[in-house]
């Protein structure tokens, strides 16, 4: 009877790497978990904590010393273990007070997404947060977009809360809900490209480059989820040759965003020619499985009314948007003949030569 034979070394090679793999991946699972349990136990210790302070002193009128008291007893209690300075004290009592009225069904509470951001994160947020609703917006915004704590503090600097979704759209009649409420709260407006720095004349076509060779920022600044597609899309509609200015991607609403420029006040017709873009995009390139494509026209500036009436019977869904960057002075248009011309140029240096030729002779015969 014949022997039966093993795999071979390749199929060995290959399933050991499939299983190093899978290991691998269950570890970093369990150490990001862990992480994240040991986490959430020590924000609800603190939440604890400062409901405690909060309580001890509405009733039993605790001041400032015994909370400086506590502080010190605990720290010497646990000497390894931080967290418990008189400042972070203070710190666990702002945290609970900053949510206690928020109205949660019972149970609910320790769902709410400050239980699992750092604790860092949430000193920052009740710091700088205005309103609980504010407050619970960046602490989701820490756990969608994995912000560090640095990247929340520029969200807070460019009043991302106040500019998010606060573009003017049609698409709570033109999508489903409610994915016609993510679609509106992927927009903003203003969009901050201050990375820029703009003529106060500039055309599209510098808005356009400046967004390109700068897209790291752009993306940035449009949010998570956006995939570059490419520029000056190519598109052939009847015999003819259209370019669509940006074309994006967004992975989480699964749909092509198409962004058109205009270094411009918003005008009606800008909806008009952005509506056709979206119906072409729709049929030539989305996909069976892809939602609806969005447009958004990103302006200079925008008369709220207009943009309203414009989009109020368009079937597409459309958001506009103003945009601000670094603007200066265009130069004037007589700038130019205040120029030196090249000739001109030319004699200022040969006579600075001969000048420097005459007074070095002269140092000579002096020495």
């Amino acid at each position: 009877m014949a022997k039966k034979k093993g795999p071979g070394p390749n199929v060995l090679a290959k399933e050991y790497i499939k299983t190093l793999s899978g290991i691998k991946e269950e570890i970093r699972k369990a150490q990001i978990e862990a992480v994240a349990s040991a986490n959430e136990r020590l924000i609800k210790l603190y939440w604890s904590i400062g409901k405690t302070l909060n309580e001890k002193q509405k009733v039993s009128g605790w001041g400032a010393k015994l909370i400086e008291s506590l502080a010190k007893d605990l720290q010497s209690e646990f000497p390894g273990v931080g967290g418990f300075s008189r400042t972070n004290i203070y710190r666990m009592r702002a945290f609970y007070r900053a949510y206690e009225s928020f109205p949660t069904a019972v149970g609910q509470l320790e769902r709410l997404p400050i239980f699992r951001i750092p604790w860092g994160h949430n000193v920052l947020i009740i710091e700088r947060g205005e309103s609980v609703e504010e407050m619970l917006w960046y602490a989701e915004k820490t756990l969608e977009d994995g912000l560090s704590r640095s990247s929340l503090e520029n969200y807070f600097i460019t009043e991302s809360y106040e500019r998010e979704g606060a573009a003017i759209t049609n698409f709570k009649r033109t999508l489903p809900s409610p994915y016609s409420e993510a679609a509106h709260q992927t927009l903003k407006d203003p969009y901050l490209f201050d990375f820029l720095t703009l003529h106060k004349k500039h055309k599209e076509k510098d808005l356009e480059q400046g967004l390109v060779d700068h897209i790291q920022k752009f993306l940035l600044e449009l949010g998570e989820g956006f995939a570059f597609i490419g520029r000056q899309y190519h598109l052939e509609i009847g015999g003819s040759d259209y370019y669509i200015d940006l074309l994006f991607y967004h992975i989480r609403l699964r749909c092509f965003v198409v962004i058109e420029l205009k270094a411009t006040e918003f005008q009606p017709e800008h909806a008009g020619k952005l509506n056709f873009y979206l119906s072409a995009v729709d049929d030539l390139l989305r996909d069976k499985d892809d939602k609806p494509t969005i447009g958004l026209l990103l302006c200079k500036t925008k008369n709220k009314f207009k943009a309203e009436y414009a989009l109020r019977d368009i079937n597409k869904p459309i958001g506009v948007a103003e945009y601000e960057a670094k603007l200066v002075k265009a130069l004037p248009k007589d700038f130019k003949g205040t120029l030196p011309e090249i000739k001109d140029i030319e004699k200022e240096l040969e006579k600075q030569k001969l000048l420097k030729e005459i007074e070095t002779k002269k140092k000579k015969r002096e020495s």
